[in-house]
Parts: structure tokens; sequence; C-alpha cells
């Protein structure tokens, strides 16, 4: 476990780094989304108002799959059952993640009138680059690295860190998977962007590309890793999840395409529009400081006299008809 220590106010501050770049790749994940629904015709920052709901729902997603799927870790004889709760020291599964966001995304695109699939497709990329960020944690903690490697990119461990096997010799150099993930993840990103731009993918189907992209390359980098995980038929969990979630992104592009074969009407449900306000000309706009002006004006032309413009008073009706009734 690696921190970051400061020191603010003559207090101590400790920043736990996975957990910075947990952080980091949310905030990275809502821009790249907010810049791309936006595109799509969204009101901006919208995509705030279903960050509030997917994000913390993801975080419990992520944390109860990846309890369930070490629960010896967690529960044995003594255990302390609050440590289920400290996602700070590393322990985040991004399949867990992925369900619990998605039922957060939603509730957020019920509440604000977003098409779901919309969302989906613009949110995609952005997935991928906050798990880059996610994997960076993985290097601070010294985790989830690979079996041992004589590459020249092997990754040194910590003598002392308790996932290393038993018997090996010191020194022994590791896959740093969690490096390859990074840039898989990077790459996924720019394909994704790519194919979106000349592809103009709509109805979901971005985010099946998605789910096929990242579940190829977590069933090759899931099944290098040493440390403990529950297994299925011999076989990692998130192994059989990975292949599960390129399944589903092969079936929900094949769906979505036989289901849509027309353009997307836009990012709003039917009945649910936002429409950028006009630009307004102040001199078009009618404030009580106009009420005081105009009435000041009033008052000023009813005050000046009529000599000085030096001409005499304009007759009345009466003494008009009355110099024309003499003979």
């Amino acid at each position: 476990m690696r921190d970051i220590g400061l020191t603010w106010f003559g207090f101590d501050i400790n920043i736990y780094a996975y957990a910075l770049c947990i952080l980091l790749g949310i905030v990275a994940a809502v821009m790249l989304t907010n810049h791309r629904l936006t595109r799509r015709g969204a009101e901006p920052w919208i995509t705030l108002d279903i960050a509030l709901f997917a994000v913390p729902l993801g975080i419990i997603g992520g944390r109860v799959y990846h309890v369930l799927t070490h629960p010896d870790d967690y529960f044995f004889p003594g255990a302390d059952l609050l440590r289920t709760l400290y996602i700070w020291e590393g322990g985040m599964a991004i399949f867990g993640a992925l369900i619990g966001g998605a039922i957060g995304v939603a509730i957020g695109c019920r509440v604000t009138g977003i098409r779901f699939w919309s969302f989906a497709d613009a949110l995609a990329p952005g997935l991928l680059l906050a798990q880059a960020f996610g994997r960076l944690g993985n290097w601070f903690n010294q985790e989830l690295f690979g079996l041992p490697t004589d590459l020249p990119w092997g990754l040194e461990i910590d003598p002392g860190n308790s996932a290393i096997p038993v018997g090996l010799p010191e020194g022994t150099l590791f896959h740093p998977t969690f490096l390859y993930e990074i840039v898989w993840n990077l790459a996924g990103v720019a394909l994704l962007l790519l194919l979106d731009a000349r592809l103009k993918a709509q109805w979901g189907t971005l985010l099946g590309g998605y789910l096929i992209w990242y579940g190829v390359g977590r069933s090759v980098f899931e099944s290098i890793r040493i440390d403990p995980s529950e297994l299925f038929l011999g076989i990692r969990v998130n192994v059989w999840a990975a292949w599960a979630a390129v399944v589903v992104g092969i079936v929900l592009i094949i769906v979505q395409r036989r289901r849509h074969t027309g353009a997307e009407p836009g990012p709003y449900s039917d009945g649910r529009r936002w429409q950028e306000a006009a630009g307004v000309d102040s001199e078009d706009v009618y404030t009580e400081t106009d009420d005081a002006d105009n009435d000041a004006e009033l008052v000023a032309a009813s005050a000046a006299p009529s000599a000085t413009t030096g001409a005499a008073p304009a007759p009345s009706d009466a003494a008009t008809s009355g110099a024309a009734a003499r003979p």
C-alpha cells in the first residue's frame, strides 16, 4: 500500500495512491463522456446528473464482486469484516462495477430523459480510459501482477509482498499485467473513437464493441495472473466473466442492428427534449430601470416651458373658433 503524505495547516494527511487513480479515472471518463454526449445534442454537463447515480453504484458493485470472488481474503476466523469496506486498500472488480454502474446509468437516464443506449455509446471510450487509470493504481499497490518472466520489462516486486509465491529466488521478475492492460485499454479508446467517427455508432453498438475489446484482452491478461482467485471448472472466474462480456457484446451489436435500422432520433427519449436558449438582445429586455427612465422623461417633458422654443403658445380651439365668427 502506497500513500502520499501531505501536511496541511499542521495536519498530516495521507492520500492513498490507489484511491487517487480511481478518482482521476472517474473525472477523465466524465469529461470525455460529457464532450461526446454534448456533441450528440444533449445538454452540457447533464453527464454529471447521471454520474451521481452511476459512480456510487459502480463502486459498490465493483467492491461487492471483488469480495465475493476473493472470500478467503475477507472471511476467516477472527477476520475484521469492516475490511470489506476498505476500498482504498485495493480490490475493485470491473465486471461488478459494470453491473452496478449500468443500474446507476439506467436510473440516471430515467431521471434526466437521456436515452440509455445513447449514453452508453457516449460512455464506452470513457470506460476504457477510466480503467487505464485504475490499473495504474495496481502498480502503486504492487498487486495483480503475472507469472515470473525474464523479459526486459519484467516487474520487480518488494520481497515482503505476500502475493509472491513461496520458493521463488530473490530478484525474480514478473509480468506487469496491469501495464499490459493499461496499454490495451488506451488502444481501445483510440479504436472506439475512430470507429465512432467513421461509422457513427449508435443504439448501443459502440458499447458492444467495448465489451468485445475489453473481454478479449482481459481473458488473456487474467490467465497469466498469479493472485488468488475463485475457480470454476479449473478456470478463473474473471476469465469466464471476460468471455461472457465478449458474447454479450456480439449479441448486443447483432440484436441492436436488426432492431434499429434507422438513425437515432437524438439523445433524449420521446417527449424529453433540450434546446439551447437563443441569444437575447438587451434592447428587447424591459426592466424596472426602463420604467424609471420613462417616468423621468415624461416629467421633464411636461415641466419644460414652451417659451424656450421661441414660439407663441398655440391658441385654444375656443379662441380659434371665436376669431373665425367675427365679421
